[in-house]
């Protein structure tokens, strides 16, 4: 066990350490936007809706980290590194395709989007401006997303810590630089934050591009052509390649209809509440970064050890994985309570939005322990590319949110509270609890049945 255990923590640290400063990405964009001249609450607001429209198109995408992840572990397990070659191969050129179509839809979908989300002009006309500068970033994005999957995969998240610094590092950078300005120069104001997304996802793309000729170049790529790249974008491999990620795709439209309806929703009861719940999600996810790292270790043990047809070894780390997570969720259970009221301050200067947030505070130290579940349980059936499951899970949960959501509500139309709009928030925030414990519940009764080798007497076991 003690040997799973540092296997575990060589995996999971780099990622945590590139984690760490993803919500820091976020929290700099909204602080910047929250300290530019004008009206704090809306510079946020055209943030949080900006940031919501690409949610709406990328996690559509989120099955390029994950699918090639679950498919390079177990070809790594297998010791079959043209198969590794292939899936990098098949990834990027979907990447690039499924980018220009991101690029050639941007001004219907903003227009289609505009639709059903309810803000005030004014955070419309900030959300516009940020999405049509950032858009142009897509080739990158998506593409990183690969990278990311495939470097886990190759049980190096080393390689893939070192991206996200280069990402966040140059978005956090940039985006004080770009927006605020330096010397005598005064930025270019809000669009600033946007400008600098673009610059660190290039940035990072060709970092991950550089690495991977370094480190693959001679044990991976060795002896490919042009045309074997070419040629791994069809065959039956694709199929099976589309298959599983047929049902991440799903998945992914599970979570988003999550998050966007929590936007959307919020943004119903005006700026401050949208401000209000924005920082709470941006709070909230922090604990998510950490146990995240767990959840790729978990995703490359598991497809490894699967790959290799080592089963009585996938079953302990997928045990010490868990222990390890659920560490986290006791150690934010805790950050969360001792240092809720500073977290908000640093989000923001405004304190109306702070005296707004404060009484949502509890929420946070409610939902890690759900969360750390149920983002670790994704992670292990991504190795196991077991994706039905996890797809059912989501939309599941999805049908469950709302359903909390409407019910929660209709009570609270029948009972008139003294303030409606915070009572709201809670019935959101209660949602999303009620969210993570559907997925958490569904995936741990479907972990026996659904995962080669998850019962000792299921036949599985390797051959000796």
């Amino acid at each position: 066990m003690k040997a799973i255990n540092r296997e575990i923590l060589r995996l999971a640290i780099p990622s945590i350490l590139a984690n760490i400063t993803v919500p820091i990405v976020g929290m700099v964009d909204i602080a910047v936007s929250g300290h530019l001249s004008g009206a704090a609450a809306a510079s946020i607001g055209g943030i949080s809706i900006g940031s919501m429209l690409f949610d709406l198109l990328y996690w559509n995408f989120a099955f390029l980290r994950a699918g090639t992840g679950g498919l390079t572990a177990q070809a790594f397990g297998r010791g079959d590194p043209a198969a590794c070659a292939r899936t990098f191969f098949r990834g990027i050129g979907l990447s690039l395709i499924l980018a220009l179509m991101v690029l050639a839809i941007q001004i219907p979908f903003t227009k289609l989007a505009f639709l059903v989300i309810d803000c005030t002009p004014e955070v419309k006309e900030l959300a516009l401006q940020y999405y049509y500068i950032r858009v142009w970033a897509a080739p990158a994005t998506l593409s990183l997303m690969t990278f990311r999957g495939w470097f886990i995969g190759m049980q190096d998240t080393v390689s893939s810590m070192w991206t996200d610094l280069v990402v966040n590092g140059m978005n956090i950078i940039s985006s004080i630089v770009l927006a605020l300005g330096i010397g005598p120069w005064d930025g270019f104001g809000f669009k600033g934050v946007a400008y600098g997304t673009l610059v660190a996802q290039y940035s990072g793309l060709i970092f991950a591009t550089c690495a991977v000729l370094v480190k693959y170049r001679k044990k991976v790529f060795a002896g490919m052509t042009a045309k074997d790249a070419v040629d791994s974008l069809g065959g039956d491999g694709l199929k099976g390649f589309f298959s599983m990620n047929a049902d991440l795709f799903l998945r992914s439209l599970g979570f988003i209809g999550i998050y966007i309806g929590f936007t959307i929703i919020s943004a119903k009861f005006g700026d401050l509440m949208l401000a209000s719940s924005a920082i709470m999600m941006k709070i909230l996810m922090i604990f998510s970064f950490f146990t995240d790292g767990f959840a790729y270790a978990g995703q490359a043990l598991t497809g490894k050890f699967i790959g290799a047809e080592d089963y009585s070894s996938m079953r302990g780390g997928v045990k010490a994985v868990f222990n390890w997570s659920m560490g986290v969720a006791v150690l934010f259970i805790g950050i969360y309570w001792a240092l809720g009221v500073p977290l908000l301050r640093l989000m923001t200067s405004d304190a109306d939005v702070v005296q707004a947030c404060r009484q949502f505070l509890p929420w946070l130290i409610a939902m890690p322990p759900l969360g750390c579940a149920a983002f670790t349980w994704d992670g292990i059936y991504e190795g196991a590319t077991a994706s039905r499951p996890i797809r059912d899970a989501m939309l599941a949960a999805a049908l469950f949110f709302f359903l909390s959501w409407f019910g929660g509500k209709a009570i609270l139309d029948g009972s008139s509270p003294v303030n409606y709009q915070a009572a709201a928030i809670h019935v959101l925030l209660g949602a999303y609890f009620i969210h993570l414990l559907v997925r958490t519940l569904w995936l741990s009764v479907c972990y026996r049945k659904s995962i080669p080798g998850a019962s000792p007497n299921s036949g599985w076991e390797r051959p000796e």
